[in-house]
């Protein structure tokens, strides 16, 4: 009786294995040409990253990334070719990616920025850029989670990628020019063209000054105490600093030594007269 029972089951198998051989035998050459695709595809992957000059660590993790998501899909595509039900195995990965999603939220923010960084490359290691987050410095290193920066105190300051990528960065090294801009205050008694005139020559003078954009002095405001003149020049990057430090001193001793008058402010001490007048006794 057990034998017969085996047997009538054992029938049954394969009856349903020869309803659904032609299923299977399609679901075999889906995996056969899908993991072909899934090689052309990561090679042409490959071939853009090194054209686009992708980080090495950004570039091997989303190939892996890549990797795992067209084989999952290619599985899941040979299980229902082939029968095999998979709507619970997919409800319950969406369910286990969506708490970890909310798990991870901030990470995942810095995470999606440094990818954004390291592909689009908005700055290099060794820029010295500014964001609108208030982070400024020289970048040191660039990770998946946090970019590196020094700022001008020397203090090491670590920038999340996510506010990071989502902010207005200002970079300073991948110009080739920079403006310098001084504002100085003259008394009302001084001839402004004169005085304009002294500032444009000291500035012809110095190599480090460049002929375009052309230089420029411009009445900035009127105040009480005297007149504001704004001066701009430009100059390379690479000489910017030291340029800037050094022309505004240029340019002040240039006025005073014609005799360029410059307001100044004075405090006068107002004597006490009760000091002096004579102690009356009780």
């Amino acid at each position: 009786m057990k034998f017969a029972n085996l047997e009538t089951s054992l029938e049954k198998l394969f009856d349903s294995v020869l309803l659904k051989l032609p299923s299977i035998a399609i679901g075999f050459f889906i995996l056969f040409v899908g993991r072909y695709v899934i090689h052309f595809a990561l090679r042409f992957v490959d071939r853009r990253f090194e054209k686009r000059n992708v980080d090495i660590s950004i570039r091997s993790f989303i190939k892996s990334l890549i990797k795992f998501t067209l084989y999952a899909l290619l599985l899941l595509t040979v299980a229902n070719t082939m029968g095999i039900q998979t709507t619970s195995f997919i409800a319950a990965l969406s369910a286990f990616g969506l708490a970890v999603g909310m798990a991870l939220q901030g990470s995942l923010s810095n995470f999606a920025g440094g990818v954004l960084i390291l592909m689009f490359r908005p700055f290099d290691v060794g820029d010295y850029i500014s964001s609108a987050n208030g982070s400024s410095g020289s970048v040191e290193r660039i990770d998946l989670l946090y970019t590196t920066l020094i700022d001008d105190d020397g203090i090491r300051v670590f920038s999340p990628n996510g506010t990071l990528a989502n902010s207005v960065i200002k970079n300073f090294t991948k110009i080739a020019a920079r403006r310098m801009q001084f504002s100085l205050l003259i008394s009302y008694d001084t001839n402004i063209k004169n005085a304009r005139q002294l500032i444009l020559d000291s500035l012809a003078k110095d190599s480090r000054v460049l002929d375009k954009p052309k230089a420029e002095v411009i009445v900035g405001d009127l105040k009480e105490t005297g007149i504001t003149l704004t001066i701009r020049a430009w100059t390379k990057r690479e000489v910017y600093w030291a340029a800037k430090n050094e022309i505004g001193e240029e340019i002040k001793q240039v006025l005073e030594g014609q005799n360029i008058n410059f307001p100044t402010n004075t405090v006068k001490l107002l004597k006490d007269d009760s000091e002096d007048q004579p102690q009356v006794g009780t």
